[in-house]
């Protein structure tokens, strides 16, 4: 009995002892990382208004404003842990030994995080735009750290990981896209009244731009007649709607005008025996 009581009043003296030892320290301490979370904030608020003055997007302005906030709040980590006397260089060398080990155990995701901010800092494009790369094409719906989300004009959604976007070769075509439609028309058509009529239904059509200014040219002279390019530009949610207006608005007119669209043809001659 005398022996478990001498244990307790042991254990009592060396709670009291560690508490007088360290009690002042963990409250100082803690009193550090508290500081350090409202500076954090006040220094994050301070840099967000700095970053909207210079007219940064939101996706790279709220990422550098994270980045700060945490820089800060690692700063007083650092002074709360040199309060309570901890070794900072043995913690340093088993944290850089385990984020070796998390690294490798996570390229794919370590891969998209680095592409992502690559990208959010490139910026190559930005939400709205109509991009094509990695072999899909839509318009950018949403630009994260470890994936772009595009919106396919079949009104499906299409998520790439960003490191295959980054290295790739990019077609952005902004918020503007070219239509490329050919029609053909005989020899001896009026070209000049070909081109004033796509010209004047280019021109009432609502979805058209009149800038740029469309580009109508002939082509090439093909073996069945002239064939005439017609390249206006639309917006980007248009492009399909006005492709196929327009295409059926050449033919329309062109009937209307007597404007003949040739058919293939081809001239096959018989040879009777020498």
């Amino acid at each position: 009995m005398d022996e478990q009581l001498q244990t307790l009043e042991h254990a009592q003296r060396t709670a009291i002892d560690l508490a007088i030892q360290f009690g002042p320290k963990l409250v100082v301490a803690l009193l550090i990382l508290v500081t350090g979370y409202f500076v954090g904030r006040w220094v994050g608020r301070l840099a967000d208004s700095m970053l909207v003055k210079m007219g940064l997007d939101e996706t790279l302005r709220q990422l550098l404003v994270r980045i700060v906030r945490i820089l800060v709040l690692g700063l007083f980590l650092i002074m709360a842990l040199q309060n309570l006397g901890v070794q900072l260089l043995p913690l340093l060398a088993g944290l850089g030994v385990a984020g070796a080990g998390i690294a490798l155990a996570m390229q794919g995701v370590l891969g998209n995080l680095a592409a992502g901010l690559t990208i959010i800092f490139t910026r190559p494009f930005q939400v709205g735009e109509y991009i094509s790369i990695a072999g899909e094409e839509g318009a950018v719906e949403d630009i994260k750290l470890f994936n772009t989300v595009l919106s396919h004009p079949d009104r499906s959604r299409i998520v790439i990981p960003n490191r295959k976007i980054v290295g790739e070769i990019l077609h952005n075509f902004g918020a503007l896209r070219q239509l490329d439609v050919v029609v053909g028309v005989a020899y001896d058509t009026d070209i000049r009244q070909a081109l004033a009529a796509i010209r004047e239904l280019l021109a009432a059509h609502p979805k058209i731009l009149q800038a740029p200014e469309p580009v109508i040219r002939v082509l090439t002279l093909a073996d069945s007649g002239v064939n005439i390019a017609i390249r206006p530009w639309t917006a980007v949610a248009d492009f399909n709607t006005a492709s196929s207006d327009i295409t059926q608005a050449v033919l329309e007119t062109f009937r209307e005008r007597g404007i003949q669209i040739p058919f293939p043809q081809r001239e096959v001659r018989l040879l009777g025996d020498a």
